[in-house]
C-alpha cells in the first residue's frame, strides 16, 4: 500500500506569472525558517534546560534573547525575500540595507528537489531547493511555497530546461512522466533488511549521548546496561557452554532489534517510491512522513554504481546508484543519488539499457586484472594480522599468535576479489567491477571523463603492474572510485592512450 501522492496541478497550464510580476513567499514562511534555525540549536536549549535552569531563572535570558532574535530574523527574511520568474531564467532578490539579486538559468538548473515534512502537508506546502553544480549550497532555497506553487515550478523548470537543452539535441521535457520504478511496501521491508541504518541511528545515539548527558553519566550508564545483560546471561547456563550460549542470544535478539530499526527507518524513508521519466528529466519521490521529490536532467548523472551485498545476494537483489554533478554539504541530503535502492538484477540492468541505450549492458567480457593482483590486495590484511599478533602477543603471551590466522583468510579473500575484478572498455563505457564479500561495478560514458591519472607505488613498479584512476565531475562522497587497479604495466600504459585519445575528441557533456 502506498502513500497517495498530493494533487498535482493541470501541467498544461501556464504557470508563470505575469511579465515582470514578483512573487512572496507564503505567508507562514517565516515559521518554517524559524524552525529550521530553532534545530540547529536544539541540542544546546536541551541541555541548559535540563542541566542548566536549577538555579536561578536568570540562566535561561540569553537562550530567549536568542530565540527571540532569531524570530525577528525570520520574520525580515519574508518581508525581503521576493522571486520572478523570467523567460530563461529565475531571478531571487533579498535583503533590504544590503540587497541581493541573484539569477539562476534554467539550463543550469541540475535538481529541482520539492520537500514536505508532517508540518509542511498540514499546511499545504512545501519547500522548494533549486541545485546546480557550483558552489556548496542550493542557487535558490524557497521556504516556502503553496503546494499547488511548488509543484508548478518544479514542471516550469522541467520544461523550460529542457527546452534550452533541445538545442544541444536533446528533447524538451514531456509533460506527462513515465513509471520506470515503483517499489512496493515488501520491496522496502527487504531494503531495510539489508542496509545499515539501524546502526547508524544507534552509533548516534551513542554519540549524541555522551555529548549531552553529565560527564560520566552517559560511561556509567552503559556499563551498568553492559553488566546486567551479561550478569542475566549468564544465570541463564550453569556452565560455560550456557552462558555462551546465553551471550550469543543476546547478541542475536540486539542484532534483530537493530535491523527492525532499519526497516522501520527505511519505510519512513523510501515508503511510496516511485522513478519517472519526464522526457529527459528523471524524478523521484519517496517518504512516508516527509515527501521528497527530486528531478534531474539525464544528461547530469556523470557515474554509475551498482552495488551488491551478501544480504543483497541472499534476496537476490542489487541497488543502483548515480553521481550528479550537485555538490553535498555537510549531513545535508542534496541532489538525487539512488534510482533504485533496492531490486532484482535484471530491473537494475533494464534500467541502465533504457537510460543509456547507446551503450551494450553488461558488458559482454571482462578484462582480467595482473596475474599477480591478490599479492597486492593481500598486503594490507598481512600487516593487520602481524600488528594484531604483536598486540595480543603482549597481552595473552604465545596465545596471541592466534592472530597470525587472519594472514590466510586475507588471502583467501584477496584471491576471490582478483579473480572477480575486472574492467571492460569500449566506445562508449568505461566500466570496472570490484569486490567479493560485498561487491560493485563502478562505469561512467566516456563523454563524462574529464581526467585521467596513472598511479604506481614502489611495489607496484616492483611487481610490474599500474593502476588506472579515471575522473567525472560530482563523485559522491560515499561512492567508490572508478579505477582500474593493479593492471600490467604495458595494459595500463596503453589503456590510458586509448582512453585519453578517445576523450580528447570528444565535448565534454555535464
Amino acid at each position: 500500500m502506498t502513500t497517495p501522492e498530493p494533487p498535482v496541478p493541470d501541467p498544461s497550464a501556464d504557470e508563470s506569472p505575469p511579465a515582470g510580476g514578483e512573487r512572496r513567499l507564503h505567508p507562514l514562511s517565516w515559521l518554517f525558517v524559524l524552525i529550521a534555525q530553532l534545530k540547529q540549536f536544539l541540542v544546546p536549549l536541551v541541555a541548559l534546560l535540563l542541566f542548566g535552569g536549577r538555579g536561578n531563572g536568570y540562566q535561561m535570558v540569553p537562550a530567549m534573547i536568542a530565540v527571540a532574535a532569531i524570530a525577528l530574523l525570520s520574520l525580515w527574511r519574508y518581508f525581503t525575500y521576493r522571486y520572478r520568474i523570467g523567460s530563461d531564467s529565475l531571478f531571487v532578490r533579498s535583503g533590504l540595507f544590503e540587497r541581493s539579486l541573484r539569477q539562476v538559468p534554467f539550463s543550469r538548473i541540475h535538481d529541482v528537489a520539492v520537500h514536505q515534512s508532517l508540518l509542511h502537508r498540514m499546511f499545504e506546502v512545501a519547500e522548494v531547493r533549486l541545485e546546480s553544480a557550483s558552489g556548496n549550497k542550493p542557487e535558490a532555497r524557497m521556504q516556502v511555497l503553496r503546494l499547488d506553487e511548488a509543484l508548478a515550478l518544479e514542471r516550469l523548470v522541467r520544461r523550460r530546461g529542457g527546452t534550452a537543452a533541445a538545442t544541444d539535441g536533446v528533447a524538451a521535457d514531456a509533460a506527462e512522466g513515465d513509471l520506470l520504478l515503483a517499489l512496493p511496501t515488501s520491496e522496502v521491508v527487504r531494503l531495510g533488511l539489508v542496509s545499515n541504518r539501524g546502526m547508524v541511528v544507534v552509533a548516534g545515539a551513542f554519540a549524541l549521548s555522551w555529548q549531552v548527558l553529565p560527564d560520566r553519566m552517559a560511561g556509567d550508564a552503559f556499563a551498568r546496561l553492559a553488566r546486567e545483560a551479561f550478569g542475566y546471561a549468564g544465570g541463564l547456563g550453569g556452565d560455560w557452554f550456557g552462558r555462551g550460549v546465553a551471550i550469543a542470544a543476546l547478541v542475536l535478539l540486539a542484532l534483530a532489534l537493530v535491523r527492525l530499526l532499519s526497516v522501520a527507518l527505511a519505510l519512513v524513508q523510501y515508503h511510496g517510491f516511485r522513478l519517472e521519466q519526464h522526457g529527459r528529466r528523471l524524478t523521484v519521490g519517496r517518504g512516508l512522513l516527509t515527501r521528497r521529490r527530486n528531478s534531474v536532467p539525464r544528461r547530469r548523472i556523470q557515474a554509475w554504481t551498482l552495488r551488491e551485498g551478501v544480504l543483497h545476494r541472499l534476496l537476490r537483489r542489487r541497488s543502483l546508484g548515480i553521481d550528479t554533478a550537485v555538490v553535498e554539504q555537510g549531513n545535508e541530503e542534496r541532489g538525487l543519488s539512488e534510482l533504485a535502492p533496492i531490486a532484482t538484477p535484471e530491473t537494475c540492468d533494464e534500467l541502465v539499457r533504457h537510460l543509456l541505450p547507446q551503450a551494450a549492458w553488461p558488458p559482454p567480457g571482462w578484462r582480467p586484472l595482473h596475474p599477480r593482483a591478490w599479492w597486492r590486495l593481500a598486503l594490507g590484511g598481512t600487516a593487520f594480522a602481524l600488528l594484531l599478533a604483536a598486540a595480543l602477543a603482549w597481552h595473552f603471551g604465545p596465545w596471541g599468535l592466534l592472530g597470525l590466522l587472519w594472514i590466510p583468510w586475507s588471502a583467501f579473500v584477496a584471491r576471490q576479489h582478483a579473480r572477480r575484478a575486472g574492467y571492460a572498455f569500449d566506445d562508449q563505457l568505461v566500466a570496472v567491477r570490484e569486490g567479493w564479500w560485498s561487491r560493485h561495478w563502478r562505469f561512467a560514458e566516456l563523454d563524462k571523463l574529464q581526467a585521467l591519472q596513472l598511479r604506481q607505488s614502489p611495489l607496484d613498479r616492483r611487481f610490474g603492474m599500474a593502476s588506472l584512476w579515471l575522473d567525472s565531475a560530482g563523485a559522491g562522497t560515499l561512492a567508490p572510485p572508478l579505477r582500474i587497479r593493479y593492471l600490467p604495466e604495458g595494459d595500463a600504459r596503453a589503456l590510458l592512450a586509448r582512453i585519453g585519445s578517445e576523450i580528447a575528441k570528444r565535448r565534454l557533456r555535464w
